[in-house]
């Protein structure tokens, strides 16, 4: 049984508050800090996106041990021991006058990030409230949506003032004085929506057909929505926008990815999931087809489709798995599925910098099949099938 609407609201702020966090410290960290960081350990950018990725290795390797142990116990503590893990890691990467301490510093973040981000609320979300989870995760995300918006601006400022050992000293601090506050408080330790206690042995989920095509989908829509965050800029340049036409185009993916998930929150939400998931690896194809037929000025169409699409795609990660299998070892099942797209996401940088080094804005042909093959995964699970997987016992 659900908690008093009071109470799940002050579960989704404060929960939506310490993913915002979560994202700002460690994701969206290494865009702002990796030139200074290489410059002060001797090493190239390349070595600090390389550790970067393996952060997100790590991360795929613990996710479905991670996602077991919520479904058993609950997030509560497993999403407080993350707090402690961030700010140990955002603590040892001060430390770092070399790359390899630089590196124990980013796989320290990689099991922060696998114990905190997306894939471990969603799992709190779906062990609290079972199968009206659907408005919980999609409200966290509304609020997390801005943690670029956040973030970015404030490590900027943190290493203009501080420099970027201050930075992530002070986000370590913000982990303990508030992410780690808010994950005790407002979770609740006896949870509401599974109460009795699930075997301790490895459960068994198959990887089944609808499980290969939802782990296919979501990696290759994670692997495109990767390499834009990598390489929007660059990228609408080459279509032939102008410097300042990219960047103002590229800010506006944040806002753009708040907007859909307000249309999922109050329209698409009478709706499947799956229509919403399928939507989402849509936008991408259909604006990249307007931005190169008609060149540089439809730049901005562009990132409004490409952003809507992967702010929907974050609340389908979450909520289609859980409509389609229901509930139980719900966690489990979103590691399952969230491994391939972090061990995707960690080479997407380098893979698709190639692509535009060789083709230019014409790399775009390449990120819309990648979609439109997400598309067809998505086509493939019926109604009925998803129907069948929550009626089953």
């Amino acid at each position: 049984m659900d908690d008093a609407p009071i109470k799940r609201w002050s579960v989704i702020a404060g929960l939506g508050t310490s993913q915002t966090l979560a994202w700002a410290s460690s994701y969206y960290l290494i865009a702002i800090l990796a030139p200074a960081m290489a410059r002060d350990t001797q090493s190239s950018p390349t070595g600090v996106f390389a550790a970067f990725s393996a952060a997100l290795l790590i991360s795929a390797v613990l996710g479905p041990r991670v996602g077991r142990t919520i479904d058993r116990f609950g997030g509560r503590e497993v999403l407080a021991v993350s707090n402690l893990m961030f700010a140990a890691g955002l603590r040892t990467l001060p430390l770092a006058h070399s790359l390899p301490v630089l590196w124990v510093g980013w796989l320290v973040m990689g099991a922060a990030m696998g114990l905190g981000l997306y894939d471990a609320a969603f799992a709190t979300l779906g062990r609290m409230y079972g199968q009206t989870a659907r408005s919980a995760i999609t409200g966290i995300t509304l609020i997390a949506g801005f943690a670029s918006t956040v973030g970015w601006p404030l490590t900027a400022l943190g290493e203009a003032a501080l420099g970027w050992r201050g930075t992530c000293a002070l986000w370590a601090l913000a982990h303990l004085l508030l992410g780690l506050p808010l994950n005790l408080l407002l979770l609740p330790k006896v949870l509401g929506a599974s109460e009795t206690a699930l075997p301790s042995g490895k459960p068994n989920v198959p990887m089944d057909r609808v499980m290969w095509l939802l782990g296919f989908a979501f990696a290759a829509g994670w692997f495109v929505s990767t390499a834009m965050a990598a390489h929007l800029p660059r990228l609408l340049e080459s279509a032939g926008a102008t410097t300042a036409q990219a960047i103002t185009a590229a800010s506006l993916v944040g806002p753009a990815q708040v907007a859909a998930r307000v249309l999922e929150a109050s329209f698409l939400s009478r709706y499947h999931p799956l229509v919403s998931a399928r939507l989402s690896t849509l936008t991408h194809p259909v604006g990249a087809g307007a931005l190169l037929i008609g060149g540089g000025w439809l730049a901005m169409p562009f990132t409004l489709l490409h952003g809507a699409g992967n702010g929907i795609l974050t609340i389908a990660r979450g909520t289609v798995p859980l409509a389609v299998f229901g509930p139980e070892n719900y966690g489990y099942r979103l590691g399952l599925l969230g491994a391939p797209a972090r061990i995707l996401q960690a080479g997407a940088p380098i893979a698709f910098g190639l692509l535009i080094g060789q083709f230019g804005a014409q790399a775009l042909i390449f990120s819309s099949l990648t979609c439109m093959a997400a598309t067809a995964a998505l086509l493939a699970i019926t109604g009925s099938q998803s129907q069948t997987k929550k009626d089953e016992p």
